[in-house]
């Protein structure tokens, strides 16, 4: 086992083998009568493909993940998004009422709201508003694990919403720092929009550092929720432990391999280059804008941007039927809005909003 993982698995998981479902047996034979599914097909299910259970880690599906993330099957877990990979990793390495876990706010909130409802203690290291965007201190994140003796520090790259883009020496010296100490968890959801490598080229040399992956984004299967934890087996293993016994429903498995054939997959691609010209226009045309404070530098597919009136802009947006994100309740962010880079059109209607209010303002 992993060094890292088993000295920070919880103690009362080490032993503990999970839910063994119908499926999770190797068994061959014609006639399944193992798990009590019913014997007749549906009437809205003509193909007959929904009365089984699922595989509870679908090997195609998780050979062609593997692939595209360029790591093997057994460094892989499929869940339902991003989201329940940060759940379970709480789950399995946070004991309720004593756990910990870092995170730099601003920062997507299910880190936080993982570790409330699992019952761990949050420790924040606050983003610093540098002159080259938002940033995290890596090395303040490093001691507050240590000194709080948190399990767990999640870093966002791209970070949602600062947008930043991590270092990989950076995250592979705080994974030595903190080996067998706590786990470095790097949420890569946008990783497809910044056209950098991933940190999962970091896993062969660190036992403690988890990548998360999704295709709710690039691959624009969100209504799907396709996730994927990589990492060391030994931690792959035990995650699959504490997850429910069919995860990934036979129609998003489906979903999922169509989107991940050569086609699609070389599709994708073009309009991540689509979106990195798209996001810069927008970022020159949002720059332009008087009213507009600061546009923030960004690798994923979305921009942060600071408003002399953040309301104001929001509204205006809002009557041109554009909806985006209000940041002004997070952190260091009451003046913000997050807006995702759309088509060419959806981004002209963004400025055209924008550059009325300013001409209202201006009256």
């Amino acid at each position: 086992m992993s060094t890292t993982v088993n000295a920070l698995l919880r103690e009362d998981l080490r032993d503990f083998g999970g839910y063994k479902s119908a499926r999770s047996e190797a068994l061959a034979g014609s006639v399944w009568l193992n798990a009590n599914e019913s014997a007749w097909a549906n009437p809205s299910d003509p193909g007959a493909t929904l009365r089984r259970y699922p595989q509870p880690q679908p090997d195609a599906l998780r050979e062609r993940l593997a692939r595209l993330y360029d790591v093997a099957s057994a460094q892989l877990l499929i869940g339902r998004g991003s989201d329940e990979g940060i759940d379970l990793l709480v789950r399995a390495f946070c004991a309720p009422g004593r756990g910990r876990i870092v995170i730099a706010p601003p920062v997507f909130g299910m880190y936080a709201v993982c570790a409330r409802l699992h019952g761990a203690g949050l420790v924040e290291v606050p983003l610093v508003d540098a002159p080259d965007g938002l940033q995290a201190d890596l090395a303040a994140m490093g001691d507050a694990a240590l000194e709080s003796g948190a399990s767990l520090l999640f870093l966002c790259s791209p970070g949602n919403p600062s947008g930043e883009l991590l270092s990989l020496d950076a995250i592979a010296m705080l994974a030595r720092r903190l080996r067998g100490r706590c786990l470095v968890v790097v949420d890569e959801a946008y990783g497809e929009y910044a056209d950098m490598p991933s940190a999962t080229t970091l896993l062969a040399d660190h036992d403690n550092i988890v990548v998360l992956r999704t295709l709710s984004k690039a691959h624009a299967l969100a209504a799907a929720r396709v996730g994927c934890v990589l990492g060391a087996p030994a931690l792959i293993e035990a995650l699959r432990r504490c997850q429910a016994p069919y995860p990934v429903p036979q129609p998003v498995v489906d979903a999922a391999l169509a989107a991940l054939a050569p086609a699609a997959l070389a599709l994708t691609r073009s309009r991540m280059d689509a979106v990195r010209e798209a996001r810069a226009r927008l970022a020159d045309g949002l720059g332009g804008l008087a009213g507009v404070r600061r546009v923030y530098p960004s690798a994923g597919n979305f921009l942060l941007v600071r408003f002399a009136d953040a309301g104001a802009a929001f509204a205006a947006l809002l009557g041109a039927g554009v909806v985006v994100r209000d940041m002004r309740a997070m952190p260091q962010l009451g003046d913000a809005l997050r807006i995702s880079v759309g088509t060419a059109e959806e981004c002209r209607r963004v400025l055209a909003a924008l550059d009325g209010l300013r001409m209202e303002a201006a009256a």
